[in-house]
């Protein structure tokens, strides 16, 4: 019968219990799945970049070629003697300029329902029949106008908040925008600027996921007869384009 013979550890070996071994087992292959999630990660968001850089590519162009188009009609207008008048806007942009003192309960409801809950907010609103009544209810109360490409893109990226878990949350990352808009095409901040700009399809999800807007005091202040309305010398009322020159002051 042979003799069997065991292994006796010498001076620079150390026995590593058998617990040990599994969990650095189990560690290592977890650090090796993180880093092929990682990697992952990685080449989903860079192929992400691209789309999105492709998609402003095509927004920057939609906005150049309808500025374009008005400039062709209105010179072939004035060509054939006649005027050239733009379609009536859709996106309006309304600042609450009157606190809450003195306030009739039907305009008080009316300015609730805009969101405009607090002196010096602001929201963007589609214009139709029904929102200009109630815009004319709550004159004495607001301003209000038009805004440009340039003034929506400064409003977002400025001051623009997410409603997530009705929670306030700045937009600093496409990824809170893609998790709350994805499922209507919106993943990114030009998406969210060209949907509220042109009033698109999913305008009402995008303004509502928008917290309205806190701005500032205008530079200057307003006016000495604040409460009487813009085109007799005072702050309230309908601006038309002049709005963007009061959201300039107030961003």
């Amino acid at each position: 019968m042979a003799a069997t013979t065991t292994s006796i550890p010498t001076k620079d070996q150390v026995l590593v219990p058998e617990t040990l071994l599994k969990k650095r087992k189990s560690q290592e292959a977890a650090r090796a799945e993180r880093r092929a999630e990682a990697e992952e990660k990685k080449k989903a968001n860079k192929e992400k970049r691209g789309v999105i850089f492709k998609r402003a590519e095509s927004y920057v162009k939609e906005y150049r070629d309808a500025e374009r188009e008005k400039v062709r009609l209105a010179r072939a207008a004035r060509a054939e003697g006649n005027y050239y008048v733009q379609d009536e806007p859709k996106l309006v942009f309304v600042v609450r300029i009157k606190g809450i003192n003195k306030i009739a309960p039907k305009p008080r409801k009316i300015l609730q329902l805009l969101r405009l809950i607090q002196i010096n907010s602001g929201t963007f609103i589609r214009l139709t029949k029904a929102t200009q009544e109630m815009l004319t209810i709550v004159n004495p109360y607001i301003a209000y106008g038009y805004p440009n490409l340039k003034s929506v893109r400064e409003l977002l990226y400025k001051r623009g908040y997410g409603k997530v878990d009705k929670q306030r949350v700045p937009l600093t990352d496409n990824q809170i925008i893609e998790e709350n808009l994805g499922k209507y095409g919106i993943v990114c901040m030009e998406d969210l600027i060209h949907e509220i700009y042109t009033v698109g399809p999913n305008f009402k999800q995008a303004n509502n996921f928008l917290w309205p807007f806190k701005l500032s005091n205008p530079n200057g202040g307003f006016r000495t007869r604040k409460f009487k309305h813009y085109i007799q010398g005072g702050d309230t009322g309908n601006r038309e384009d002049n709005i963007n020159g009061l959201i300039r002051q107030m961003n």
